[in-house]
């Protein structure tokens, strides 16, 4: 059975897509919390420090519950990615040794392995995505280095969680990115540690490396087909029995692949047939910008667009990437069932 899952945020109502209102809000607990540099920096040491081991506590108690609550539903909904803001300013060069601490080492192996327990037990799927500027492939040795350091981050976690120790039993997702393309991920593999290079999943992009860039690296690590992008791309509705979706497939090793899913914004193409694909080419005649096209709508609101993701079920779990979050997931879920 295809897992289903969503991305870092658990939601009770449509209400709370764009944030929380009440401090007392149930959902708060299944959700992290952050600060940043500038406020940080603006304190007296001990407070920003205390700031830092409370968000720990809390970032950490919040994925238990959360991978709590996942495990709790059908085995089709057993499948979630965490945040990366759950240990904030980890890598930032003025607070990094917070977390070099070894009581807070001490403290995050402890209680990371109580979360990785839970997921074991209940048959939860969790990943990582790092953000946008971990660019593995950039041009610019610092920028490497500074992307290595995010993902050993990811991998760090994923660590104390019990995971790394197999490839592919755990996914931290990132893109190509940089101009280095596919030889300047290869060139990067070496210097990851065991737990990163297993973990390590690319997806194809929506701009410079898309789907044919990926399978460059498909006997280094595991792909994640990201069809919204692929589309926004080349305008192309790539069908699960393209020979290239066996490739990605085939790097998975035999590990059960995961794909990514979203759809553009409802505000974008307003009015639209929901029975009809959207198509690329006309849309762009007509005066929508590629770009537009590229942001998560709310819901899954494209009847004929649902119809063709659903259709890589078979092979693939899907993450869906959309602001409703579990909301959107699971009228996704609704129409598989129907």
């Amino acid at each position: 059975m295809s897992k289903i899952g969503f991305c870092c945020k658990w939601i009770d109502t449509p209400e709370q897509i764009n944030g929380f209102g009440k401090d007392d809000d149930a959902a708060r607990a299944l959700n992290t919390r952050c600060t940043t540099v500038a406020w940080l920096n603006r304190q007296e040491q001990s407070v920003a420090e205390q700031r830092l081991w409370d968000l720990m506590v809390h970032n950490i108690s919040s994925i238990d519950r959360l991978i709590e609550r996942v495990g709790g539903l059908d085995e089709q909904r057993r499948m979630v990615r965490l945040g990366s803001d759950l240990l904030p300013v980890y890598t930032e060069s003025t607070w990094s040794y917070f977390w070099r601490r070894p009581d807070v080492r001490a403290y995050a192996e402890k209680h990371f392995a109580t979360v990785g327990e839970r997921a074991r037990s209940a048959g939860v799927r969790l990943s990582f995505h790092p953000g946008q500027f971990v660019v593995l492939a950039s041009q610019h040795d610092h920028i490497v280095q500074r992307s290595i350091d995010e993902f050993e981050y990811h991998a760090d976690m994923a660590r104390w969680m019990g995971y790394g120790q197999q490839f592919q039993d755990f996914k931290i997702n990132v893109h190509i990115s940089g101009h280095r393309g596919p030889q300047g991920v290869k060139d990067v593999l070496g210097r990851l540690s065991p737990e990163a290079r297993n973990c390590m999943t690319i997806e194809n992009d929506e701009t410079k490396h898309g789907l044919d860039a990926s399978l460059e690296l498909a006997d280094d690590v595991a792909l994640v087909l990201d069809i919204h992008h692929h589309w926004v791309r080349t305008g192309e509705y790539i069908e699960p029995t393209d020979d290239r979706v066996k490739r990605v497939i085939d790097s998975w090793r035999g590990h059960r692949p995961a794909m990514h899913y979203s759809i553009s914004r409802e505000d974008v193409l307003v009015d639209h047939d929901v029975n009809t694909r959207p198509d690329l080419a006309a849309l762009m005649q007509s005066g929508v910008k590629r770009g537009n096209l590229r942001a998560h709508s709310d819901y899954y609101w494209n009847e004929a667009v649902n119809d063709w993701a659903l259709s890589f079920a078979p092979n693939f779990d899907i993450q869906c990437e959309s602001k409703a979050k579990n909301l959107a997931r699971d009228r996704l879920i609704e129409k598989l069932s129907t």
